[in-house]
């Protein structure tokens, strides 16, 4: 099925189930004992799409380990999102339920047997991270777990999906995500009575991201890819392009031709750099035509040609990447490399990566964010200026300066590499990524984010 298909569904057919599963459960809270301040045992948490907002997670899912461990957080989702998961190595891999949605029978069949499995293992506590979207709250309630966490919309005119959390929580529009996903695991220990939740200082949680950690052979295998696509290889410094926003989100998107003049000023003024087009196997085709565009043997294409940990290597091996506002831009946070993001219908302060190499770039248009949970991320928007007025000077002297911080200024003298495995051996061995330790980062502020804007 296709994102509008299921949006349509979920506006249109989930108001309806909503509501009747809301007269369901009122009428059995008249028969049944609550069963809310029960203790939790076994977690679900409802994430269906999005791999780039499950990197958020991160720091509410090591929560819910602390609670009932590791063994027992349970994770709901989209088949084509599951990789990230694998990737973050904090759910069990039997954990992971995943539904098809590439027919409508898949997903209701695949919708069935999750239900399934959820009651035979006996989740007891249900986390749903959609925020207003009405599927989770639905497979939420049908899961029978006593206690639902999730968000309520009690007097704001927010998007309608009953009464079916016990747990109910206020959305707050200026927390970072990481911080409201966080804020639904603590709810699970608080008095449901004591609506709204959650009433705590949060002034002080600190949210991190998983640190990726590539082995040898891996790097090897990327860096031969490279050089069978390109006669330079890895050679540093090496700068990766993310052009294509997904489809989820197409008002992401830099203007295509943004991206080739900005290759072509990095190429001019960069004689030794590398450019790699990155993107997804549907988006394979027009980055091959960027980087012919391009027109230069310092550029290759690996679109389509990568798995996601490959494309997580090449993040390890890469000086900096560009990218619109979409998954790479939270999956570069798993590693050490620099980031510029560019944001137009979306806010940082929300949804601005865990990272401090990762700097954003916007053009703060007054409708700027147009898109939010309230309209299901449903923008009116046909003309995405907010993307058009970020110009290529901006981004490519942002770019510069990287490089500049890190390499020195193209007229200094410093060491020039064939290969990014060369390079390596010549990095001291604290800074080596092969005993590099994971880092917390610092929680995104809106307060460094001006800087930037």
């Amino acid at each position: 099925m296709q994102q509008e298909t299921i949006r349509l569904l979920d506006r249109w057919g989930g108001k309806f189930i909503c509501a009747l599963l809301t007269l369901h459960r009122r009428f059995l809270s008249l028969l049944l004992k609550n069963r809310s301040a029960e203790p939790t045992e076994r977690i679900l948490f409802l994430k269906l799409i999005e791999q780039g907002a499950t990197v958020l997670a991160y720091s509410a899912l090591k929560r819910a380990v602390e609670m009932v461990g590791e063994k027992n957080l349970y994770f709901l989702v989209f088949a084509e999102n599951r990789p990230i998961l694998d990737l973050m190595e904090i759910i069990p891999r039997e954990n992971v339920i995943t539904i098809r949605r590439d027919h409508f029978h898949y997903f209701l069949w695949d919708t069935l047997k999750a239900l399934w499995f959820c009651r035979r293992m006996g989740i007891d506590t249900t986390v749903d991270m959609e925020f207003f979207a009405r599927a989770s709250a639905i497979i939420a309630y049908l899961t029978g777990a006593r206690k639902r966490v999730g968000l309520h919309r009690f007097t704001s005119e927010g998007p309608y999906r009953g009464d079916l959390m016990t747990h109910r929580v206020q959305y707050n529009p200026h927390l970072h995500t990481a911080i409201s996903y966080r804020s639904l695991v603590e709810a699970i220990s608080y008095d449901p009575s004591d609506i709204p939740l959650l009433k705590v200082n949060v002034s002080q949680w600190l949210e991190e991201t998983p640190h990726f950690q590539p082995r040898a052979e891996e790097q090897a295998k990327v860096e031969a890819l490279l050089e069978t696509l390109g006669s330079r290889g890895a050679r540093p410094p090496l700068v990766l392009l993310n052009p294509n926003a997904s489809d989820l989100m197409p008002l992401r998107k830099w203007p295509t031709e943004r991206f080739i003049a900005l290759g072509k000023s990095l190429l001019a003024a960069q004689k030794e750099i590398t450019l790699v087009i990155t993107g997804a196997p549907a988006e394979a085709e027009s980055a091959q035509k960027i980087a012919t565009e391009l027109g230069s043997e310092r550029v290759v294409s690996v679109a389509g040609k990568t798995s996601l940990r490959e494309l997580f290597v090449l993040y390890t091996m890469a000086d900096i990447l560009v990218t619109n506002d979409s998954g790479p831009a939270h999956f570069s946070s798993m590693t050490d490399i620099h980031s510029v993001v560019l944001f137009g219908p979306e806010t940082p302060k929300l949804f601005g990566a865990l990272s401090p190499k990762s700097q954003v770039i916007s053009a703060g248009l007054a409708c700027s964010p147009c898109v939010n949970v309230f309209n299901h991320r449903f923008s009116p928007c046909t003309n995405n200026r907010c993307m058009q007025e970020i110009s290529v000077e901006d981004v490519f002297a942002k770019v510069q300066a990287i490089l500049w911080n890190e390499y020195g200024r193209p007229s200094e003298t410093r060491v020039k590499y064939r290969s990014w495995s060369e390079k390596l051996r010549d990095l001291p061995a604290e800074e080596s990524p092969e005993i590099r330790r994971p880092e917390i980062h610092p929680r995104f502020q809106a307060e460094h984010l001006r800087s930037d804007l």
